[in-house]
């Protein structure tokens, strides 16, 4: 089969594709599935370029997310069958198993039936994204309706669903952006407010917008000098969820301390990094819940690009501007 592998770690020029050989289902309660789009997502740049997780399996096909259509069952799959349209996020993270190719095994227990409302591009856009928000709002931010809520970043991948997932909960959102355009994309999407983070003071707009007391959780998908920045714009006793490692050489968190805040980290990575298998199966039910959301046209993907897997170098350079809206995603024909 076709993939896009990479041997060892550098630049987006290390990215070619070559021929491997194809999956095969080895446990009967796997499932083969030939991939009709993978999503692309920074950890996809971040193991390009620094290494994988499992730096002796190579070659190493990129990809944690998938839709495609089911193609073969092992004799004990009870929940899919072929011809079955599904999208999952599983695999990717070193060795030949990712998402970036033209066919994958996966056990049935982390697969989802793709929303019948979403292209094969959308859906394989949605699950790692979806699954962070939902952790880090709904899990570790224990997100509760009528509370303020500060997204950073609102209009990336990760951002633009967690303004959703807020708004359906029945928080109000406000969220930081970097242009007009975004301050429009997000807008539709339900924030109650935009904050031009380059031009304002995005702690003083928060404290003006929450009456002086700061947001009940706010989420930073950015990291760096971001999450230090946010703090003083939560309330006491207030959350903070971030989905980037804080490096304390750009700050400190005494302000954190003093306001008594729950500070937590997201990875949702996590479970298929450590073999947690029940936890990987919650993970397979939220992407389940957030389908029937797509379904009844309360929760949108927006793909901003599609690339064909050949030229999944164009994809991680774009994605390495950091300006993308939303999600890019490479086509598989």
């Amino acid at each position: 089969m076709k993939a896009i592998v990479f041997e060892t770690p550098g630049t987006p020029e290390v990215l070619k594709l070559q021929d491997i050989p194809a999956p095969t289902i080895q446990k009967e309660t796997e499932v083969l599935v030939r991939l009709r789009a993978a999503g692309v997502n920074p950890i996809d740049t971040k193991l390009r370029g620094r290494g994988t997780f499992y730096p002796d399996r190579t070659p190493h096909v990129l990809g944690c997310d998938g839709a495609g259509v089911v193609e073969a069952v092992g004799s004990g799959v009870q929940s899919f069958q072929v011809g079955d349209e599904v999208f999952f996020c599983n695999g990717g993270l070193g060795g030949p198993t990712g998402t970036y190719t033209e066919l994958a095994v996966i056990d049935e227990q982390f697969l989802a039936l793709k929303p019948a409302s979403l292209s094969f591009v959308q859906a394989a856009a949605s699950p790692l994204v979806l699954i962070t928000a939902w952790e880090s709002l709904y899990d570790r931010g224990r997100l509760l309706a009528g509370q303020k809520v500060l997204v950073q970043a609102g209009a990336g991948g990760v951002g633009h669903v967690a303004i959703q997932l807020a708004k359906l909960q029945g928080a109000e959102v406000c969220t930081t952006v970097s242009s007009p355009e975004k301050a429009e994309f997000v807008q539709q999407l339900g924030a109650d407010s935009v904050i031009f983070y380059k031009k304002a003071d995005v702690v003083d707009e928060i404290l003006t917008w929450t009456q002086g007391e700061g947001v009940d959780l706010a989420f930073d998908t950015v990291g760096g000098e971001t999450f230090y920045q946010t703090i003083p714009a939560v309330k006491i006793y207030g959350d903070l969820v971030t989905i980037l490692e804080p490096d304390p050489a750009l700050g400190n968190l005494k302000t954190a301390r003093m306001r008594n805040l729950r500070i937590s980290l997201e990875l949702m990575l996590t479970p298929m990094l450590q073999g947690l298998v029940e936890e990987q199966q919650q993970q397979a039910r939220i992407l389940q819940q957030c389908a029937r959301l797509c379904d009844r046209n309360l929760l949108k993907i927006h793909v901003s690009q599609t690339f064909p897997l050949e030229q999944a170098q164009a994809a991680h350079q774009l994605l390495e501007t950091g300006s993308v809206t939303g999600k890019i995603v490479l086509q598989i024909s």
